[in-house]
């Protein structure tokens, strides 16, 4: 579909230069798409809509470039805002076990979830989706509307331990989308493209469980943000930081400035650190000895103490966390 509507774009002259007037932080292909669609869900745009209804990808070529010439000013003010948001969903079958190891080598009975660039915060859901794993295992919630599946590679299951009481749930993001507001829900809705229609059902319910029990945004750089939102988890439970495939848009001096926050923060009481990030992203975690940009994560745990650290590779994931293999041996 949209291969049929970027060649149609393209070989416009008329639509090109509506293009190139766009402000260059939104001149992406992606980000002018993600436009078109969100004024065709808006109901703004009929012709387009209904092409995309029926999956009739001509008719959205057409509509496509008559659209963009006619709401010129529309699009641009969308991509030159906005920013695409992919791959939303399915992170919690990866973050779940990792989360509950955290919680159960800290004793914690209580947690409070941290994303950190959390876009939406659908992380923020992963004690209330149910997840079904390859080999068998089921954790999480088994009436949630939210249902995840994931693969499970090599011969050793996720561990069997539940995420305790989750007391608070914070998320960071320099440009954080709040779910119950319509104009930014539509917005993550129109990043999924038109004809990928599993996909969108599946961030519909995501958005609409975290809608439910929205989480505290906080809009800013992670660094500078990080010591308000750990000041947000009562003292009587344990921070689990989270980051998933983040740090790679950090500096390496922002990624040490990060651990460093961890650790200051570690003086007054335990914090916990869940990472799933490319191969020698994450400062500190192991890697395994697996080569940098290998086509997979490294699925990190970091336990800060007072005056300790303690940090171990739990074990891979790939597919945005849909494939995983987990590592790291049995801890009682």
């Amino acid at each position: 579909m949209y291969a049929r509507v970027a060649g149609a774009l393209s070989e416009s002259d008329e639509a090109l230069r509506v293009v190139e007037a766009v402000p260059a932080r939104g001149r992406r292909p992606a980000v002018i798409l993600a436009a078109l669609h969100d004024l065709a869900l808006a109901g703004r745009a009929p012709e387009l809509a209904a092409a995309y209804a029926e999956g009739d990808a001509d008719g959205a070529a057409r509509a496509a470039v008559h659209t963009l010439l006619r709401m010129s000013d529309s699009v641009a003010d969308l991509a030159g805002r906005r920013s695409v948001r992919v791959g939303e969903t399915g992170r919690c079958a990866v973050l779940y076990p990792a989360i509950a190891e955290a919680a159960g080598r800290a004793g914690a009975d209580k947690v409070g979830l941290i994303d950190v660039g959390c876009s939406a915060g659908l992380n923020l859901n992963v004690d209330r989706v149910g997840i079904t794993y390859s080999d068998g295992r089921k954790l999480g919630d088994p009436s949630s509307p939210v249902q995840q599946t994931c693969s499970v590679m090599g011969d050793r299951s996720v561990p069997n331990r539940v995420v305790p009481e989750v007391v608070a749930r914070v998320g960071i993001d320099l440009d954080p989308v709040d779910v119950t507001d319509a104009d930014d829900a539509r917005w993550l809705r129109a990043c999924v493209p038109p004809d990928q229609r599993e996909e969108a059902a599946r961030l519909d319910a995501e958005m609409a469980l975290l809608a439910a029990e929205p989480p505290e945004l906080l809009r800013g750089d992670a660094v500078e943000v990080l010591p308000d939102a750990l000041g947000r988890v009562p003292e009587d439970a344990l921070p689990v930081v989270i980051t998933t495939w983040r740090l790679s848009r950090f500096s390496l001096e922002s990624r040490l400035r990060f651990l460093h926050r961890l650790s200051d923060a570690a003086s007054a009481r335990a914090v916990a650190w869940v990472s799933v990030e490319g191969v020698g992203v994450a400062p500190a975690v192991p890697t395994f000895g697996d080569r940098r940009a290998s086509g997979h994560s490294i699925i990190g745990l970091a336990l800060f103490g007072h005056a300790s650290l303690n940090v171990e590779s739990l074990g891979r994931a790939w597919s945005r966390g849909r494939l995983l293999s987990w590592v790291a041996d049995p801890w009682e």
